[in-house]
């Protein structure tokens, strides 16, 4: 015998900067709590482009997923979507390699959690490397 219920109605919860949180929908499988796709400003400078098929400035869409988005998530992604050679000049373990700055929205990542910063909307995310040749 098949139960039917009626569909639940998601809930939208907060505004501004902080963006829209929903609840989920509690059924047989478990809770649905997914975080929505993010629209983010990634650059790339300092040489560091050259990573990137020179390319400076990439605006891309983050597919929703179940946890939020962060700066750790991002790292796989741009490897996954965006690197082109030699990831070891730009990912070390987790993270990036030493000597490249990472800027969100003009501040220094290192003030606001590094990789633990959970990605907003419309977020401006900035990769300087500092490694110079000579």
């Amino acid at each position: 015998m098949t139960l039917w219920a009626p569909p639940l109605p998601l809930v939208a919860t907060g505004s501004g900067r902080e963006g829209r949180k929903f609840k989920g929908i509690s059924c047989e499988l478990g809770f649905l709590n997914m975080a929505a796709p993010l629209s983010v400003e990634v650059e790339f400078g300092g040489g560091a482009e050259l990573l990137f098929d020179g390319i400076k400035k990439h605006q891309v869409t983050l597919p929703g997923q179940e946890e939020p988005w962060d700066i750790r998530n991002l790292l796989v992604w741009i490897k996954k979507n965006l690197l082109k050679e030699r990831p070891e000049l730009f990912i070390q373990g987790d993270s990036v390699r030493p000597g490249i700055l990472v800027l969100v929205n003009d501040a220094d990542w290192e003030l606001l959690g590094e990789l633990d910063y959970q990605l907003q909307d419309q977020d401006n995310i900035l990769f300087i490397s500092t490694l110079h040749g000579g």
